[in-house]
C-alpha cells in the first residue's frame, strides 16, 4: 500500500486496524529473534560428518604430525583449499583459529603497537588515526575502531560498493587516515557485490598513509542464494598489477560453511605482509588448531565440493528471504518510504523505513516479543543520522517462527510510519 498517498482519515483507519493486529502479538508474549546471521540448526547439521571424518581417515599426510606443535601459518592442505577457493597462491595465505573477527582485531591491534611493515606504530603518531566505514555496514567493523579508539569516517555505499570519489578524496589528502573496512561480495547488511571499477579504483587510488591498508572481509564470497549472483573481481590480482599488494589482507572463515563459531579462519595476504602476520602471531601463538583445520579439509575436499555444499545451504535459507521479501512485497510494495535490498547472497536484509523511524520501530519490536539489530548497528558509533536503516537476519529462526516474526514487523513498521505522516500532515 502507497499510505502517503492516503487522506488523514484513511490513515487513521489503517492505524486502527494495525494498533489492534499489534495488541494481539502483546498478548501472545512472543519470544522471536532476527537479530543476527547465524544459521539455523537445519544448516548447521549437513556439517556432521566434520565430527567423524578423523575416525575414517587418521593417518595424517607424511611430514609434521598434525596432533603437535608447528605450521604458525596452517596446514597445507587448508592453505591450498583457501587459495583455491579465492584464486591467490598458497603462499599468500595464513590458517588460522575459529574466528576471522579475531583474526582482523589481532591485525588492527598490532598496527596500532607495533607499526606496519615497519611503520610508526599508531599509537605513537602525532594525530588520530582514522578509518572509512562504508555504510550501512557490519557493526562489529566499527566495535573495534571504537575500543581501540580510532575514528571513523562514514561513507556512503552506492549499488556498486563505496562512494569512490569520496574514497578516493579523503585517502589521499589525509595521512592519519590508515584503513578502510570492505565486505566486498554480499556486503552487511546491504548485501551488495563490489562492481569490478570499485576494487580496482580501491586497489589503485593514491593514498597520503605509506601504511593505509584495505581490510577486506571477504565471509560471503561463496554464499550466493541465485544462479546469476554478480562475480567479484581478483582484487589480488589487479593489485599485483599496479604493485600495491601490500596494502590488501583480505579475511574469511568457514563459519557459515560449516559449523559457526567452530569454523577454521584465515587471512591473505603479499608475501611481504605474510612474513610480517608469521612473526607477529609467533609472539601470541604456537600455533592454532591443526587437527581440526585438517578435518575441515577431509569434509570440505575441494573448491568445488565447497560451491556443492553451498548449493545446500541456499536451498535451506532462500526460502526464508522469500518470507521475508515477499512479506515487504505485499506491505510496502507501492512505497515510496520503506524501501529494502533483494540479496543474491549474504545473510541480510537491509530494510530502509521513513526517517526517524528506525529506533522506535526496533522499540515497539523489543516490546512485542521481536529482537531485531538494534536501530544503528549499521553505522559507526550506533548513531544513523536518518534513524531509517534496520538489518534484518531471516536464517536463524523456523519458518514458522519466521513467518510470526516478519507479521510482526510488518505490523510495527506500518504502526510507525503511519504515525509519522499523520505527524507531518498535522
Amino acid at each position: 500500500m502507497k499510505y502517503e498517498s492516503l487522506t488523514k482519515e484513511e490513515l487513521k483507519s489503517n492505524l486502527s486496524s494495525e494498533k489492534k493486529r499489534y495488541n494481539s502479538y502483546l498478548k501472545e508474549k512472543l519470544s522471536l529473534d532476527m537479530s543476527r546471521g547465524k544459521p539455523s540448526s537445519e544448516q548447521l547439521d549437513l556439517a556432521a560428518p566434520l565430527f567423524s571424518v578423523l575416525n575414517k581417515d587418521t593417518k595424517f599426510p607424511k611430514g609434521p604430525d598434525y596432533r603437535n606443535y608447528g605450521l604458525l601459518d596452517g596446514i597445507p592442505e587448508m592453505k591450498k583449499l583457501f587459495a583455491e577457493l579465492f584464486e591467490i597462491p598458497e603462499e599468500y595465505v595464513f590458517v588460522g583459529g575459529n574466528s576471522s573477527l579475531n583474526l582482523m582485531y589481532d591485525m588492527i591491534s598490532d598496527a596500532m603497537l607495533t607499526g606496519v611493515l615497519g611503520s610508526t606504530p599508531w599509537v605513537r603518531l602525532s594525530g588520530k588515526v582514522k578509518f572509512i566505514c562504508p555504510v550501512p555496514g557490519y557493526d562489529r567493523h566499527f566495535n573495534i575502531c571504537e575500543k581501540l579508539g580510532i575514528e571513523m569516517i562514514s561513507v556512503p555505499m552506492n549499488e556498486d560498493g563505496p562512494d569512490m570519489n569520496v574514497v578516493e578524496s579523503l585517502v589521499a589528502s589525509d595521512p592519519f587516515i590508515k584503513g578502510i573496512w570492505c565486505v566486498p561480495r554480499f556486503s552487511n547488511p546491504g548485501g551488495i557485490v563490489y562492481s569490478e571499477e570499485v576494487v580496482r579504483r580501491l586497489a589503485t587510488m593514491k593514498t597520503a598513509a605509506a601504511d593505509f591498508r584495505i581490510y577486506y572481509d571477504n565471509s560471503y564470497f561463496v554464499h550466493v542464494l541465485t544462479e546469476d549472483a554478480p562475480k567479484l573481481a581478483n582484487i589480488f590480482r589487479i593489485a599485483k598489477e599496479f604493485g600495491t599488494e601490500d596494502r590488501i589482507y583480505m579475511f574469511s572463515s568457514t563459519s557459515k560453511i560449516t559449523l559457526a563459531g567452530s569454523g577454521v579462519a584465515m587471512i591473505a595476504a603479499s608475501p611481504k605482509n605474510m612474513a610480517s602476520i608469521k612473526e607477529k602471531m609467533g609472539w601470541k601463538t604456537i600455533g592454532f588448531n591443526k587437527v581440526w583445520q585438517y578435518a575441515h579439509f577431509l569434509y570440505l575436499e575441494s573448491a568445488e565440493h565447497v560451491k556443492s555444499i553451498m548449493r545446500e545451504q541456499a536451498a535451506l535459507i532462500r526460502p526464508k528471504f522469500d518470507i521475508v521479501l515477499d512479506a515487504f512485497d505485499k506491505a510496502f510494495g507501492d512505497s515510496e518510504t520503506v524501501t529494502w535490498n533483494t540479496p543474491k547472497g549474504g545473510y541480510f536484509i537491509c530494510l530502509k523505513c521513513m526517517n526517524g523511524t528506525a529506533k522506535e520501530i526496533w522499540t515497539l519490536c523489543k516490546k512485542a516479543g521481536l529482537t531485531i539489530t538494534p536501530a544503528g548497528a549499521s553505522h559507526p558509533l550506533h548513531f544513523d543520522d536518518s534513524d531509517s536503516y534496520l538489518r534484518i537476519a531471516p536464517t536463524y529462526p523456523s519458518v514458522e517462527d519466521l513467518k510470526k516474526a516478519t507479521d510482526v514487523l510488518v505490523t510495527v513498521v506500518k504502526i510507525v510510519t503511519i504515525e509519522k505522516l499523520l505527524e507531518k500532515a498535522n
